[in-house]
C-alpha cells in the first residue's frame, strides 16, 4: 500500500479525524540509519506523530517532535510539513533491547523519565515550543499528554506498527481524532472508547484496510466528509547551498582553521545522511567572498 493519509470532519458530531499509514517511510528512514529492530518501532512510532500533526497545520506551516528520555537511545527527533514532507532520526540507531509480552519495548528503549519538545515555525517571527514530561516514551500516548496540556484540545493519538522476522516494518500507521471548537470533551471520550473497541491500527492495515475504510469504521453512524487524501514521503530540505552558508555562519577565523588544519569541511546531515565535502578551493572561495 502506498504511503497517504486521509482527513475527514464530522461537523454535527464536532469532530475531526486523520488516518494513515507510513510503512514506506518508515522503512526508507530505517534504511538510511541502519536501525536495529527497536530503534525502528521507536523511530517509526514518532514518524507517524510527526506526519499526524503535520495534517493539522496550514499551508507552508512545519513542526519538529523530539523525545529525549533516559533510555539508551537517548533521543529521536522528527519534523513534518503540512505537505506530507517528513524526515527523523534516532540518537543511537543501533540500540536494541529484549521483547516484553512479544512486543518492542519502546518505553525501556526511550525511558520513562524525559521531555517532548514540540516546535512549531507556522510562519511567525519566532518559533513556537512547548515541553511536556513523557507521559510514557510512547508517541501516541505522549502526544496525547501534550495536546491535552498544552494545546488543550481534546484530542486522541493512537499510532501502530508491526515489524516482519528482518525487522523491517511489515505494516505502520495512525489515528488522530480530534474535538473542533466549541469543544465537547464528550465526543472525544465517545471516539476514544471506538477506537478502543475497533482492532488496533496495525492488525486494521494488516488486514489490508486503507485509511478510508478505517475512517469510515471510526465515524460509523456519523454524518462525515472526507476532505483530502494527501500522500505522506520522506523528504530532506539539506542542501549544498545551506551546508555552504552554514560554514559562513561560522566567521572567517572558523573557516581559516579549518582550512589550515583540515584542508576541507566535511557536513553530515543528520536526517538523511547526505555528505557535503568543501575542499581547499571551496573554503578559500568561502573567505575570499567573506
Amino acid at each position: 500500500m502506498e504511503d497517504y493519509l486521509v482527513r475527514a470532519i464530522a461537523k454535527k458530531a464536532g469532530v475531526r479525524g486523520i488516518v494513515c499509514v507510513t510503512t514506506n517511510l518508515v522503512n526508507n528512514v530505517a534504511h538510511r540509519h541502519k536501525t536495529s529492530p527497536t530503534a525502528t518501532a521507536v523511530l517509526g512510532r514518532a514518524l507517524t506523530g510527526g506526519a499526524l500533526m503535520g495534517a493539522l497545520l496550514k499551508i507552508q506551516h512545519r513542526v519538529a517532535l523530539k523525545l529525549e528520555g533516559t533510555g539508551p537511545i537517548q533521543k529521536v527527533i522528527v519534523e513534518a510539513d503540512s505537505y506530507g514532507k517528513v524526515r527523523g532520526y534516532v540518537g543511537v540507531p543501533d540500540v536494541d533491547v529484549p521483547l516484553k509480552n512479544g512486543r518492542h519495548d519502546i518505553t525501556s528503549a526511550i525511558g520513562r523519565a524525559g521531555l517532548l519538545t514540540v516546535v512549531k515555525d507556522v510562519g511567525l517571527p519566532k518559533l513556537t515550543e512547548s515541553v511536556t514530561p513523557l507521559a510514557s516514551g510512547e508517541t501516541d500516548t505522549d502526544l496525547n499528554a501534550y495536546f491535552n496540556q498544552s494545546e488543550q484540545i481534546p484530542t486522541v493519538v493512537a499510532i501502530g506498527h508491526k515489524l516482519d522476522k528482518e525487522g523491517k516494518a511489515a505494516v505502520s500507521g495512525g489515528i488522530l481524532v480530534q474535538a473542533i471548537p466549541p469543544y465537547d470533551e464528550n465526543i472525544i471520550h465517545q471516539m476514544a472508547s471506538r477506537i478502543l473497541e475497533l482492532p488496533p491500527v496495525e492488525d486494521l492495515l494488516q488486514s489490508k484496510k486503507t485509511p478510508e475504510e478505517i475512517m469510515a469504521l471510526l465515524f460509523e453512524g456519523m454524518a462525515y466528509d472526507l476532505l483530502e487524501k494527501r500522500p505522506i514521503q520522506f523528504h530532506c530540505s539539506c542542501s549544498r547551498e545551506r551546508s555552504e552558508q552554514a560554514l559562513i555562519s561560522l566567521g572567517k577565523e572558523e573557516i581559516a582553521a579549518l582550512l589550515e588544519n583540515e584542508g576541507q569541511a566535511v557536513i553530515d546531515c543528520h536526517f538523511c545522511h547526505e555528505r557535503y565535502v568543501f575542499d581547499k578551493f571551496d573554503l578559500e572561495l568561502i573567505l575570499e567572498e567573506l
